[in-house]
Formats: structure tokens, sequence, C-alpha cells
């Protein structure tokens, strides 16, 4: 069989009277849409119930699949203890689903699980199911988390667990828990525009089944709009690839400034025209060439340094025909490196190290890859999806108070006895110098309330 059906749903714990008390009513056409979607599973009576959750366990470079026979959780947390409930667990789905992974270098498994309670991503989805008859003791379930990797290893994913389904000949239902944007109108997180955005165009592309515009959304966009469950509908596209869908849109709200929105999938057979595993590995390649096109000659040095190291392991040679001003001139640089809207590295001098700035160019690019303490080495096979940005750094003068400096203009660099930390400017999410300080103090490991020496700096950055 495989993948019979599928849905993207929200898992707003106000949705269940038992913690809205009478709030959930104001979000009414997401609980008839949830019921219907849940009247609709039960009647195509699956054997096995996917879930992707973005709050079950969470790596950065990882996919947890929950282990062991079954689990059980509660809304305690949402003071609902009363609402609980257990599930099996498709073990030998499991067991294959996590050889396959192995025998492939994929990185998904059952290791390193923290918590095996059920998350309330998953337990909302649930709840309905259980109302609408569904038969515990009959079907089972995986529950799977999300990762810090990017959409094409999401989607990939999906066509693993798909391709599992149909060799073990399970009827399986994929259900993509996920709420959109957090930053709408009236949310305590804050209001940004990139929020209705966010929601108009992923309700637009899930409603359409149009998983190739899912899966190349701005990046920026989708970080500022701060969304929850794109990760999970990336893997839940991987799982119908190459499948002909009907998108059914049952509904979408925004009360409480967070995006709730229902998307049923109807599968009704294999569909080879619609490989949209191809279609975006063809985008990510037009989209490479089209940055390369763009670069200037720092961002074009970064590159080919970055790139000569990963492929030979060995320092670039300076190139001939370099401009006058990376020849001639001394200055500190920063390489950052950003993939899938996410930064992958980053490192850099205040001061002039090298002999020009070519060579700290050369150098800075090979640390922010491979030396980077909060990431691993960046490989190969990322090449083609790593965007650079290079900023040469003025020369640092003193600021005597924080009137002086600018969050957007300036850069910033603390100091207390010997330990130094430097923030850049103009950074998504830093909007003041208190925050460009207090970031800038975590770096040099100086603690919030030790006073610092304060310089500025400007930047030229070359993107």
């Amino acid at each position: 069989m495989g993948i019979i059906g599928a849905t993207a749903v929200p898992h707003p714990p106000i949705i269940l009277p038992e913690i809205g008390r009478g709030e959930e009513q104001k979000i009414s056409a997401t609980i008839a849409a949830y019921e219907e979607i849940s009247r609709r599973i039960v009647e195509l009576d699956p054997e096995t119930i996917i879930i992707t959750s973005p709050h079950s366990i969470l790596y950065a470079d990882y996919f947890h699949i929950s282990p062991g026979e079954g689990a059980s959780g509660n809304m305690a947390q949402f003071r609902a203890p009363q609402v609980a409930l257990a599930i099996n667990y498709d073990v030998d789905f499991v067991r294959k689903l996590t050889t396959d992974a192995q025998s492939e270098k994929f990185p998904a498994g059952t290791m390193g699980e923290r918590n095996s309670s059920l998350d309330h991503g998953t337990m909302i989805p649930l709840v309905f199911l259980q109302k609408a008859g569904l038969d515990f003791d009959k079907v089972k379930f995986l529950r799977i988390g999300l990762s810090g990797m990017s959409n094409d290893v999401h989607y990939r994913f999906g066509k693993l667990i798909s391709r599992v389904a149909e060799e073990l000949n399970r009827k399986v239902f994929f259900i993509a828990s996920g709420d959109l944007s957090h930053k709408l109108k009236g949310s305590h997180y804050g209001t940004v525009a990139e929020g209705a955005q966010f929601d108009s165009e992923v309700m637009e592309n899930l409603g359409g089944a149009d998983f190739l515009k899912l899966l190349t959304m701005d990046n920026v966009m989708c970080n500022r709009a701060a969304e929850c469950g794109l990760r999970s509908f990336w893997i839940m596209a991987g799982a119908l690839d190459k499948k002909a869908v009907r998108a059914e849109k049952l509904s979408y709200e925004g009360t409480f400034g967070v995006g709730y929105g229902v998307v049923y999938f109807d599968v009704g057979g294999e569909d080879l025209t619609r490989n949209f595993a191809y279609q975006l590995m063809k985008y990510k390649s037009y989209e490479s060439e089209k940055r390369k096109a763009t670069e200037d000659a720092f961002v074009k040095l970064a590159r080919y340094s970055l790139e000569t190291f990963v492929k030979t392991h060995k320092p670039a040679e300076l190139p001939e025909d370099l401009p006058e001003e990376l020849m001639n001139r001394r200055a500190g640089a920063f390489v950052s490196l950003h993939k899938d809207g996410n930064l992958r590295g980053c490192i850099g001098t205040i001061m002039a190290t090298r002999d020009n700035l070519a060579e700290e160019i050369i150098q800075n690019a090979i640390s922010a890859c491979s030396r980077d303490p909060r990431f691993s080495p960046v490989e190969i096979d990322e090449l083609d999806n790593i965007e650079y940005s290079v900023d040469v750094l003025g020369e640092p003068e003193r600021a005597f108070s924080v009137k002086e400096l600018d969050a957007k203009r300036y850069g910033v660099i603390v100091e207390n006895n010997g330990r130094r930390g430097l923030l850049l400017p103009d950074l998504e999410g830093v909007d003041t110098p208190e925050q460009q300080i207090a970031i800038a103090k975590r770096k040099a490991g100086i603690r919030p309330e030790e006073k610092v020496t304060l310089w500025r700096f400007e930047v030229i950055r070359h993107h």
C-alpha cells in the first residue's frame, strides 16, 4: 500500500475545551476542520499513522524516531492532566526505517531519547482522533521529530518514509503537525509583516499542493515569521513525492496571533511527472549559479578559498589579477556563511593579521568552514547551498557611552581584563546597542553586570 493520505494540522493546546475553557470557540473553524480531518482518517482505516512534531525531540543534525513499544502523555503542563492517552508504536516500521537510514548513512534513528512522553504537538491530533472513534488498540503509530537541517534533507527523509511504507505494504496516513507564524497581529511574541506573508504563502502552497514553492520559500521571511511547522510540512511533502495528490484547504485562522492552518491531501496513486526532488535539485543549482553571477571579488575569493579547502584539505593559492584593494590594503575581515537562511559559520579578525586583505579573507573563509566551534565542518555536498558575506572592518574607535552606538551602522567591541567580544552591525534580530553589547559580552565570557570598555567600528559588507 504505502501512504494513503496526509494532512497538515496545527497543535494549539487552547483548542481543547479542558484547556480553552470557552476560548476555543474563537477558533471554531479550526475545530470543525480538525473534526472533519479526523473523521476522514478513521474512515480510511489506516494500519499506521505517522506524526511529525516540532515539539518532539529535536536535534540540529539528526531526526529522532521515538523508540520502544509505545508511549503515553497528558496535558498536565497546560493544567489539564485529565487529558491523557497512550499509543502503541509500529515497532517493525521503526526498525526498518532506522535500518534503512543507517545503511544509506542518513541522519535518522532512535538514539538520544531524552523524554519518552508524548509532546503536545503529537497529543492534539491524537485527542481529535480519539474523539472521532479511532481504535487505538488496532492502529499503530510512529512519532518523529524534526531537525535543523535543510529543506532537501527533510524532503529526502519523507521519501525514505514513503518507501518503507510501500516495502512493508502498510496503509499509512501521515500527519504533519505544526503551527504557522507566531508573530501575527496580537501575538505576545510581537508582530512582524513577514508573519502574515508567511502564512499566506504556506496556505497557498499547501492548498495547491505546490511543494516546490513550499520548499523554496524565502528563508529570511520564514525565520522572521517565527514559524513552527514548516519542517514538518517538508517531510510530508517528501512522503508525497511522485504521487498524484489532490489538496483541500479546510481552514485558516490567526485569532490568537498564531497561524492555524488545516489542509488535507488525498492520494490517488503514482504520477511520475511530479518528481519534486528533481525539481528542487534543479532549482537549487539555478539559485547557486545566480548567486555566483552576482558575487563581487571579495565574495568570489571567500568562496574560492572555502571550496578549495573543503575539496582538497589544503589552503588555496592566492589568485592572480585581484583588485588593488585586496592586494594593497590590510584590514580585519569576517567571513560569514549561511545555509537555507541559517548561520553555518562565522569567523573573522578584528585587526589585520596578514600581509593583505586577500590573505585575510582566504584564511578566515577556511576558519569559518572548519573551525567555528558551534558547527561541524562544511561538507562537499553543502557547497552549492552556501551563501557568503564578507565584512571588511574599519578602524575601531572608542565609544564612551551607549548613545554613541547604532546597531545598524556600527559593530561593537567589548573588553574587560583581556576578554574581548565583537558583534557585527546590522544583524537580523539585533535592533539596539544594548542587545549588541549583551551578545558581545556573552561571546567574550563577560558577565552581564560587569563593566566593559566599548569600541565601535563600521564595515563594508560584500554579500
